[in-house]
């Protein structure tokens, strides 16, 4: 997979290229990243990215001009052809919030162009011609499409096939299967009288298994419910949840 970002502060991604799990994405040839600085693909003295929106207001917009010439260029292709290349996504308060679901779709894609808006947003002519997908990490606010597209590298690097270790942490995790994930316990056994579950000591797979089924079920349950209401639940699942409810009445 290639991923290109189209930033005005290149250095953020600095740590993220560096450290955790996409520079052993990199390493191993699994995964390209580029950043370009969005400053390069303008032409005045200046470098000027942004300027007064239209119609009076607060804060500057960002202007079209350097995100067309930037897309266009990364991409190698022109705007009627960009969308069978590649998807350009732009990360904002108004784009669909992230799931994991949406994170496994983009883990397919040969190609991602990740935009970073700043300041009070980006020229309308971007959002309708160059982006292809529109995000948000929730609701709430950051200064800029950096951070949020840090977050979507990592969730994205972390499925590419041969990243991790052991592809099964990633059948365990939270999310994957619409719950959250059981708890964890490493060693020692016994730490300031706080005592590892014992089912977890006695080697029983089967019997461990249908525990951690039961505690995923049980933490979605207190902790997200709305997610109990997506999930397509076995006739095992709701007879532990059946005794789940009744054990915490």
């Amino acid at each position: 997979m290639q991923i290109d970002i189209i930033t005005i502060f290149p250095e953020i991604f600095n740590c993220a290229l560096s450290a955790g799990i996409i520079p052993i994405a990199l390493k191993k040839n699994i995964l390209k990243v580029n950043v370009h600085n969005l400053r390069d693909f303008t032409h005045d003295k200046h470098k000027q990215v942004d300027d007064v929106p239209y119609g009076g207001g607060p804060g500057m917009v960002m202007k079209p001009e350097a995100f067309f010439e930037a897309v266009q260029a990364i991409a190698g292709c022109n705007l009627n052809d960009l969308k069978r290349f590649c998807r350009v996504i732009l990360f904002t308060p108004q784009g669909v919030t992230l799931k994991q679901k949406k994170i496994v779709e983009f883990s397919k894609e040969k190609r991602l162009i990740l935009l970073c808006p700043r300041y009070e947003g980006i020229d309308e002519r971007v959002r309708e011609n160059l982006v292809t997908d529109e995000v948000s990490i929730g609701d709430f606010i950051v200064s800029g499409g950096e951070l949020p597209a840090m977050i979507f590298m990592d969730a994205v690097t972390r499925l590419l096939p041969g990243v991790l270790g052991s592809e099964m942490s990633l059948k365990e995790e939270s999310f994957t299967d619409g719950l959250l994930e059981y708890p964890q316990y490493t060693r020692p056994n016994n730490f300031m009288g706080l005592n590892v579950p014992q089912i977890l000591l006695s080697g029983n797979h089967a019997e461990i298994a249908k525990w951690r089924r039961k505690k995923s079920l049980e933490r979605t349950l207190k902790k997200r419910s709305d997610l109990l209401e997506k999930v397509v639940l076995t006739e095992d699942d709701k007879k532990l949840l059946s005794e789940i409810k009744k054990e915490n009445l």
